[in-house]
């Protein structure tokens, strides 16, 4: 049984107070496709989308939808689908959704498609509810479908971070892309299963990459034998040049 999306009061943060400042290069750049693209300012689009949905350290060739990406370059979908595709991706699902507990998935997708950070407690229960009683995809839909997310990028548009510095603040906020992807509950347990996270942890080197001592030593009379043919090898070109020897 769905339930309805329950109600959280909302927070005067940035993107709600009307901004008067000069558009600069530290605004966001907004990729659209509401103008015909060439097809590099499409990749840039392509590109932007994945570091917008994935953590930085998970754009890699292994995640990339090319499916999508070719529907998206023949007009067949929207960016707004393109971005419920990467949303609902096998990868994003495994090293996102699987590792989280659901507060902490909501914070984060609340962060990467709205553009903002979550306004309070409240508002992580009200969506992790429809996450648990409509499940992924249709936390995905009603997210996508909301007024805030049309209001703000409609279906053409790569959601971005909505005023994330303020022309009175010497430093911006830290761009969620950067975030962790999982919480401290998560990190308890992977220390839980002896990783060390600490930072004056001791690194070990494992036994099966340290070579055993009958290696080293063959390797050091190859490297050896290896010298001493390089140098005949200069000394005869030498010779060669003052036609004491022919080669």
């Amino acid at each position: 049984m769905s339930l309805p999306l329950l109600s959280y009061p909302v927070s005067s943060q940035n993107q709600r107070v009307p901004g008067f400042e000069v558009p600069g290069d530290e605004q966001p750049y907004q990729y659209s496709t509401d103008r015909l693209l060439s097809g590099q300012e499409l990749d840039n689009l392509i590109l932007a989308a994945y570091r917008r949905i994935f953590n930085e350290q998970q754009v890699l060739a292994s995640t990339r939808e090319r499916s999508l990406e070719s529907q998206l370059a023949g007009k067949q979908i929207t960016v707004r689908d393109f971005i419920k595709g990467l949303l609902l991706s096998d990868t994003f699902r495994r090293r996102n959704y699987e590792c989280n507990n659901n507060y902490r998935f909501v914070q984060m997708c609340i962060q990467r498609v709205l553009g903002r950070d979550v306004y309070d407690n409240r508002e992580k229960l009200a969506w992790s509810t429809v996450l648990a009683t409509k499940g992924l995809e249709g936390f995905v839909t009603e997210l996508l479908e909301s007024d805030e997310y049309l209001d703000n990028f409609g279906l053409d548009t790569v959601p971005y971070q909505r005023r994330r510095i303020l022309a009175q603040h010497t430093t911006g906020e830290l761009p969620f892309e950067r975030m962790p992807r999982y919480g401290q509950d998560y990190l308890a347990q992977l220390e839980a299963l002896g990783n060390d996270f600490s930072s004056d942890r001791q690194v070990v080197e494992a036994p099966y990459l340290r070579p055993s001592a009958t290696v080293l030593q063959i390797a050091g009379w190859l490297t050896k034998a290896g010298g001493v043919a390089l140098a005949a090898l200069v000394l005869a070109v030498v010779l060669s040049w003052f036609g004491w020897i022919s080669l």
